[in-house]
C-alpha cells in the first residue's frame, strides 16, 4: 500500500501517544501516509514545536484521544513503563493498538494485553521494526531457501553511546528488536538462557549486557547491547554451513553474504576467506513500511507480521534473561583439589590410580585401574590412561589422547594433539588379543607430533622427535628427526627442540650452548 492508495481508500486516523526521541519520527511516517488523527504529547514545548509543524490536533492529556470516535487506533511511543496502562485502557475503549517495543515489563501484563485484543476483536501490533526491514526480509528468504545452509550461530551488536534510560535498562531499550529478529530467523525459541550485564551509572540499571542462547536445532546465538560504547554499531551475523551472511545497518548496501568455507589439508582445517558479495534490496523505509503494514490490518483486520502473541513470545525471554541477569552468579565451575594432585569436575580417577604431586588434569580425562602419572604432569582434555599405564614426571599429554596399557612414557615426553598409539599389532573385534599387548616405550625428553601414529612393540629414544601426522614403524634412535608416512629419519634433534646441523661434520653446536657427536645413523651429547 503506497501513500497515493492510503489517501485514495481514507485510511482509519491514527493518534500518536507520546512525540519525543522516537514518536516524532512515527509522527512523521503516518502524516505522510495520510493517516495521522492527532498527537497526544505531555510536554508542553513539544506541543508547541508540533503545532508549528503539523496541522493535526495537539492534545494534551489519552483521555482526549480515547473520547475521540474519528480516531479509531493509537500508535503507543510513550515511556516503556506506561505501555501496558496505555494500551490496556485503549483496548478496552476498543480501539486498535500499535505500541511501541517491549509490549509491556511484565509477562502477566503482556498476556492480559493478548487477551483483551482477542476478546475485542482488536488489532494489537508491536513495533519490533527490523521485521520491516527489507535486509532482514530478504536474510529470512535466503535462510528459507537454504542459501546459508543449516544455521549454526548468530551474534548481533546493537552498540551506541547515549540515549541512557532511567526507567529501564539497556536490555529491554535495545535487545527486543535483536530477539525478535532471531525468532523470525530460526522460527524457534530458545531452550536456555543465559545473561550477564554491568550497571556503572545507576543501581540495578544495567548499561551493557551480554545475552546467550542456545535453540533446539543446536544453532547458537549471543546479543550484545550497550549505550556506553565510544561508537554505534548495528550488526547481525548468520553463520551458515555454507554460507555466512552480515546486516549491517550503517552501511549504504546493508546485506552481504560470504562464501567462506573450511578445507582439509593433510587434516587440519584451514579456512579459506571468500570477498563479501552485497545483496541486491530494494531499499525503502523500515519505519514506513512497519506503519503501512499496520494500516493495512486496520483495514483487513487480519493478525500482523509482529502481532500481540509475537511481541509476547519476545517479552517472555526477556523476563528469562532479566531473571538470569538479577541472578546471584552459579559459581564457576571449580576444581577439585584431592591432594596432592588437581582434577577438574568432569575428569575421573578411578581408585588405585597413582597420581603425583602437582599434576593436574582436565575436562573428559579418565585415569584407569593400575594406572601411575608421576609428578607435575598436565593432562587435557578428553585424555584416556590406562589400564595399567605408566607416565613419568613432568609429562604434558594434549588433548584427545588415549595412552593404553602397554605403553611406557618416561620422564618430560610430550604428546601432541590427537596423536595415537597402539597396543595389538594385528586388532580384530572378533578375536580377544590382549594378551597379545606389544609394549611401546617412549623415553626421556621425546616429543610426539600432532596427529603422529606410533605403532606398537616400537621405543622412541631419548629427546627424539616425531613430525606431526607421521606413523613410526620402527625404533627411532635417541635425538633423531622422523617425519612421513613411514616415518624416517630425516635430521637430529637438540635436547632444547632446535634443529642440529651436521652437514659435512661429526659434531654440531646449538645455539643453546649443547654439542653432540654424530656416529653412523646414532647422536650423543658431548661433555
Amino acid at each position: 500500500m503506497n501513500e497515493q492508495e492510503v489517501r485514495v481508500k481514507g485510511v482509519p486516523r491514527v493518534a500518536v501517544v507520546g512525540a519525543g526521541y522516537w514518536g516524532k519520527n512515527l509522527v512523521r511516517v503516518f502524516h505522510e501516509l495520510g493517516a495521522l488523527g492527532a498527537i497526544c504529547e505531555i510536554n508542553p514545548a513539544l506541543r508547541a514545536k508540533f503545532a508549528d509543524a503539523y496541522p493535526e490536533p495537539i492534545l494534551d492529556n489519552f483521555e482526549a484521544v480515547l473520547a475521540d470516535p474519528s480516531l479509531s487506533a493509537v500508535v503507543i511511543a510513550a515511556p516503556a513503563v506506561t505501555h501496558y496502562q496505555l494500551a490496556r485502557t485503549a483496548l478496552l475503549r476498543d480501539k486498535d493498538v500499535f505500541v511501541e517495543k517491549p509490549l509491556a515489563l511484565k509477562v502477566e501484563e503482556g498476556e492480559e494485553l493478548v487477551r483483551l485484543a482477542g476478546e475485542r476483536g482488536r488489532v494489537l501490533m508491536i513495533g519490533h521494526i527490523l521485521n520491516y526491514h527489507p535486509a532482514v526480509i530478504k536474510l529470512k528468504e535466503l535462510i528459507n531457501q537454504g542459501v546459508l545452509g543449516r544455521i549454526n550461530y548468530l551474534y548481533s551488536n546493537r552498540l551506541n553511546f547515549g540515549r541512557i534510560r532511567t526507567e529501564e535498562n539497556i536490555l529491554w531499550s535495545f535487545a527486543p528488536h535483536d530477539i525478535s529478529v532471531m525468532l523470525a530467523l530460526l522460527n524457534e525459541e530458545p531452550t536456555q538462557v543465559t545473561c550477564r550485564g554491568a550497571a556503572y551509572l545507576q543501581p540495578e540499571i544495567f548499561d551493557l549486557t551480554l545475552t546467550h542462547f542456545t535453540f533446539q536445532s543446536g544453532a547458537q546465538a549471543h546479543i550484545f547491547v550497550s549505550w556506553l560504547h565510544p561508537y554505534k554499531e548495528q550488526k547481525l551475523v548468520v553463520a551458515g554451513s555454507e554460507k555466512m551472511a552480515l546486516f549491517d545497518d550503517a552501511t549504504e548496501e546493508k546485506l552481504f553474504l560470504y562464501h567462506h568455507r573450511v578445507a582439509w589439508e593433510d587434516r587440519i582445517p584451514t579456512a579459506l576467506k571468500a570477498s563479501a558479495e552485497p545483496v541486491p534490496l530494494e531499499m525503502t523505509e523500515p519505519l514506513r513500511c512497519e506503519a503501512e503494514h499496520f494500516l493495512q490490518r486496520l483495514a483487513d483486520r487480519q493478525p500482523p507480521r509482529t502481532d500481540g502473541r509475537e511481541g509476547l513470545r519476545v517479552l517472555r525471554i526477556l523476563d528469562r534473561c532479566q531473571s538470569a541477569l538479577t541472578a546471584p552468579p552459579a559459581p564457576a565451575a571449580e576444581m577439585k583439589t584431592v591432594r596432592p594432585y588437581t582434577v577438574h569436575p568432569s575428569a575421573y580417577v578411578d581408585e588405585g590410580v597413582e597420581v603425583g604431586a602437582g599434576t593436574v588434569i582436565w575436562h573428559f580425562s579418565h585415569l584407569i585401574r593400575g594406572s601411575r602419572v608421576g609428578r607435575n604432569c598436565r593432562i587435557g582434555q578428553n585424555v584416556v590412561i590406562g589400564p595399567n599405564a605408566n607416565v613419568g614426571d613432568r609429562v604434558k599429554i594434549q588433548n584427545n589422547v588415549s595412552v593404553y596399557e602397554g605403553v611406557e612414557l618416561e620422564d618430560y615426553v610430550f604428546c601432541g594433539p590427537s596423536m595415537v598409539f597402539t597396543n595389538v599389532l594385528n586388532p580384530r573385534s572378533a578375536i580377544p588379543r590382549m594378551n597379545e599387548l606389544r609394549r611401546t616405550l617412549v623415553r626421556r625428553g621425546a616429543s610426539l607430533g600432532a596427529n603422529c601414529t606410533v605403532v606398537c612393540g616400537h621405543t622412541i629414544g631419548r629427546y627424539a622427535f616425531v613430525g606431526a601426522g607421521a606413523v613410526v614403524t620402527r625404533d627411532v634412535p635417541d635425538y633423531a628427526l622422523v617425519t612421513g608416512v613411514p616415518a624416517k629419519v630425516t635430521g637430529w634433534m637438540c635436547e632444547c627442540g632446535l634443529k642440529l646441523d651436521f652437514r659435512g661434520k661429526r659434531t654440531a653446536a646449538c645455539s643453546c650452548g649443547l654439542k653432540y657427536r654424530k656416529t653412523g645413523q646414532s647422536v650423543e651429547p658431548l661433555g
